[in-house]
């Protein structure tokens, strides 16, 4: 197994990535978010916004229109959007890792330029259509086809919590191009909204993240030419695994965000509310959960800021990436869940923040593959040696 190595020095241009992230998340979005959270009105006034920082890019290079910022950078800033409202957080996360990046890997230059480019600036928006109504983490059961007829590709099937779905210039969809071998092979394909038999649904309506939208889209008989095609035709699964391994660096992230917001919150709370004629942090009981929460914070960060950093050394990052993202989605949930604790009677009110971490926290655990499937990555990398 490779010895992890990690160097825990921000540089200064990602300390200004991380400081101006978090100076504007605290202006423009956090005044905002509950107001989000309860209408879940789509907040595009804030993405207009992070695209003239350059966030919804940026790890794209600067000549196909990205920010050209690490990894890491990107781990830092989504943690500081996401602290502030984790709607934005991951809408901003699925343009970059899950659109973005592997057009970036595997686009042609044609497809940087026309749709690479402007979805880093922000000018247009994309979303990822991998999950079905039927084949979640199996892709072997995947139903979506792809029938070559011609110089034409004709694409029959549906796509479910599509993030970004309903907004979305174009969409990276993953269909079966071939059943003839013993495990099935598939394409994937840039889709672009208003193709005649592409269409989707009305917006889902979910347990958190209310202001980013997903919907379910289903594509009948629709006609993609060949320059369609992202990567090789046949290795589809390749292009999505690749894509993964970095969105689960976002999502882990977007869980840092959603965590430290629950923390910082707990410690105003336990500070000003009193009992026993004393503030609550002077009782032993609310110090041990805020050690606890503290402790698991900082852990899920390490392990972020390695894949991270192994993703900008152009190593192997898999397995680190899937633990990232365990361990930071279930010690999100774990600190949310803390967090209500401490405000008692308030924490399950809607009027603090709290319980909207606590909601928000639950979906890092399942979206961008569940907790099981990482720990099946895991366990893989760990008896391959």
């Amino acid at each position: 197994m490779r010895p992890p190595t990690m160097d825990f020095a921000l540089s200064d241009e990602q300390r200004l990535i991380r400081d101006t992230a978090r100076d504007f998340a605290r202006a423009e979005i956090l005044p905002k978010a509950a107001e989000l959270d309860k209408t879940g009105r789509w907040p595009s006034e804030i993405i207009e916004k992070m695209s003239a920082l350059g966030f919804m890019g940026m790890a794209v290079p600067s000549e196909h229109g990205g920010a050209g910022l690490d990894a890491l950078s990107y781990a830092l800033a989504m943690e500081e959007i996401s602290a502030a409202c984790a709607s934005c957080g991951v809408i901003m996360s699925v343009n970059n890792s899950l659109f973005c990046d592997p057009l970036l890997k595997f686009g042609t230059d044609a497809q940087k330029r026309d749709v690479l480019a402007p979805s880093a600036r922000g000018e247009m928006l994309g979303c990822f259509g991998l999950t079905e109504p039927m084949s979640g983490s199996d892709a072997q059961t995947m139903v979506t086809s792809a029938e070559k007829k011609g110089d034409r590709w004709i694409l029959n099937g549906a796509k479910n919590w599509i993030t970004n779905g309903p907004h979305a210039d174009h969409i990276l969809v993953f269909a079966v191009s071939d059943r003839a071998g013993p495990r099935v092979k598939h394409t994937a394909f840039l889709v672009a909204k208003g193709t005649p038999g592409f269409t989707q649904n009305a917006r889902d309506h979910k347990l958190g993240i209310h202001a980013a939208h997903s919907c379910t889209v289903f594509f009948e008989a629709c006609e993609v030419p060949e320059t369609a095609v992202v990567g090789n035709v046949g290795e589809g699964f390749k292009v999505a695994m690749a894509t993964l391994d970095g969105g689960r660096i976002g999502i882990a992230s977007q869980a840092l965000g959603i965590a430290k917001a629950a923390l910082e919150t707990s410690i105003a709370y336990a500070k000003d509310r009193k009992s026993f004629g004393v503030p609550i942090s002077q009782h032993q009981a609310i110090q041990f959960m805020l050690s606890d929460m503290a402790t698991e914070l900082d852990a899920a960060r390490l392990l972020t800021w390695r894949a991270a950093t192994m993703k900008d050394r152009g190593v192997r990052h898999s397995m680190e990436s899937a633990e990232a993202k365990l361990y930071a989605s279930e010690m999100c949930t774990r600190v949310a869940h803390k967090a209500i604790q401490i405000h008692g009677g308030y924490g399950y009110s809607t009027e603090f923040p709290v319980e909207r971490h606590y909601r928000d926290a639950r979906i890092t655990e399942i979206y961008e593959g569940t907790s099981e499937i990482q720990r099946i990555v895991i366990a893989a990398s760990l008896l391959r040696g």
